[in-house]
C-alpha cells in the first residue's frame, strides 16, 4: 500500500497532494504473467465507477514499454466489453511512496492473535510489510479469498495450529459454484 502518480514529494495520507492510493505488486513471472495480473485487476474492481477523487482513481502505473503496451491492450479489451464508460487511467510509474505503517497489513492488524504470530516471525516491521504470507493472511482477514484456496496454502503461511484454526474460522466457503470473485461468500450474500 502506498501513493504514486502525483508530483508532491513524500505524500502522506492526510497530505496526499495529487497522488493516488496504490499497491505495488512484486511478482514472479514464472508463476503469473503480467497479462494475468491485468486480467485480475479488471476482474476484481469496478473500472466503470467514476472515482470521486484522484486519491481513489482506477489506475495502472506501468514500469516499462512492454507493461504499457500490455496495459493499454487490456484496457482496450475492457472498453469493448463494457456497457458504459471505463475510467481506468494508464500512466508511467515515476515513484512509489510506501504508506504510513498504520496502513500496512490493515486487516491483519485487526486480528491480535494472528498479528502476534507474525510479529514473532518478523520482528522487523519492514519484513512484516514485505512478507507474502502476511499479505495473504491480511487478505483473508479482510474477507478476500476462498476457503478452498486457504486449505491449499495453509501450511505455507507459517501459522501455529491455533493460528490456523482462527484463520480457518474467518474464511467462509464459497457457496457459488465456479465463482472466481475474490470476496468471501458471506460478503457476496450480505451475511457478513
Amino acid at each position: 500500500m502506498g501513493y504514486t502518480g502525483g508530483t508532491k514529494p513524500f505524500p502522506r495520507y492526510h497530505s496526499l497532494g495529487d497522488h493516488t492510493e496504490a499497491v505495488q505488486i512484486d511478482y514472479d513471472s514464472q508463476q503469473i504473467s503480467y497479462g494475468k495480473l491485468l486480467e485480475l485487476f479488471f476482474l476484481w474492481h469496478s473500472p466503470g465507477v467514476r472515482p470521486w477523487s484522484r486519491q481513489y482513481m482506477s489506475a495502472i502505473f506501468y514500469h516499462d514499454k512492454d507493461q504499457q503496451i500490455a496495459a493499454e491492450s487490456a484496457l482496450s479489451k475492457q472498453k469493448k466489453l463494457a456497457s458504459g464508460e471505463i475510467f481506468t487511467k494508464i500512466t508511467a510509474l515515476e515513484k512509489f511512496y510506501p504508506a504510513e505503517d498504520y496502513h500496512q497489513k490493515y486487516y491483519l492488524k485487526q486480528e491480535d492473535s494472528l498479528l502476534a504470530e507474525y510479529r514473532e516471525i518478523y520482528p522487523d516491521h519492514a519484513d512484516l510489510v514485505n512478507s507474502t504470507a502476511a499479505a495473504r493472511v491480511n487478505g483473508y482477514c479482510g474477507g478476500f479469498g476462498r476457503s478452498e484456496r486457504l486449505s491449499e496454502e495453509m501450511e505455507l503461511l507459517g501459522l501455529s495450529d491455533r493460528g490456523k484454526r482462527i484463520l480457518q474460522r474467518m474464511v467462509v466457503p464459497v457457496l457459488i459454484k465456479g465463482d472466481s470473485c475474490p470476496f468471501s461468500a458471506a460478503e457476496k450474500t450480505g451475511t457478513r
